[in-house]
């Protein structure tokens, strides 16, 4: 499960790129009932999205060579540069070197050893999101990747990761959870491309998902909105009714209702 009692290699962090922050503000605003807040005039335009008072995202507006819009998650990191170092003999590459964000911590942008962009967070005043696991905030992420044998070795070299298999229709879901914290703190699976025909044009990258009281509402709104429903709501026993979105700018992101835990 995934909660704000972040750990190494956990994500912490998450923020949307957009060609319009005031388009995404209204966009999320109405899915999620989030709000903007300028970091400051030293931050060069990001800002943080707020639910009930409480930080859930960061958001900026990006220009032409910033690359389509999309979503990053980042993983908790004790040492950025060392992480970034490892990543680079893991055969990744160093997107955005790692750099201090004021005294909040330290952020890089990495790639994988399959190209997929994604974050790390050294944690200085700023922990990570105020809230995870509960409607309007992050609750799981998700790699489709073209070798997940490949993948968990990078992610393992990297951010400390642990993956184990759990049955699944059709097939085995491959499981991930930070370095020693057991399988009770997944926050995340891998999946093949090869298995996600709806993934196939998307190729690979990390999906975020959202956690949500009414799956089929809020894909509904989000059509309202100018989104794109990429997957219909579709209920997965043991697991929850999830869909498959898009924000107006192409965004990519996923939104859950989960089923409770059992036990």
């Amino acid at each position: 499960m995934l909660t704000t009692r972040f750990v190494n290699g956990a994500p912490n962090w998450i923020d949307v790129g957009s060609p319009d922050i005031d388009g995404a503000t209204a966009f999320y605003g109405g899915l999620f009932g989030w709000e903007f807040r300028s970091a400051g005039p030293d931050a060069g335009g990001y800002g943080f999205f707020q639910l009930d008072g409480r930080t859930v995202a960061g958001g900026m507006q990006t220009g032409p060579g910033q690359g389509p819009p999309a979503w990053t998650v980042y993983f908790q990191s004790e040492d950025a540069r060392a992480t970034a170092e490892a990543a680079e003999q893991a055969h990744g590459r160093v997107l955005f070197p790692p750099t201090d964000v004021m005294d909040r911590g330290r952020m890089a942008v990495l790639a994988d050893q399959a190209g997929v962009h994604f974050g790390v967070w050294q944690p200085g005043r700023t922990r990570g999101v105020d809230a995870a696991n509960e409607p309007g905030a992050l609750c799981w992420v998700e790699l489709y990747t073209p070798d997940i044998a490949a993948a968990a070795a990078f992610y393992r070299r990297v951010l400390g990761l642990e993956t184990s298999g759990m049955p699944f229709p059709g097939g085995t879901y491959t499981c991930v959870n930070a370095e020693g914290a057991g399988e009770d703190a997944m926050f995340g699976g891998m999946v093949p491309l090869a298995d996600a025909p709806d993934e196939k044009e998307s190729g690979a990258y990390w999906l975020p998902y959202f956690e949500v009281a009414d799956t089929d509402a809020v894909g509904e709104q989000a059509q309202r909105l100018g989104g794109t429903v990429r997957m219909p709501a579709t209920t997965l026993e043991g697991v929850g009714r999830m869909a498959k979105l898009a924000d107006p700018y192409g965004a990519r992101f996923a939104v859950i209702r989960s089923e409770p835990a059992q036990g």
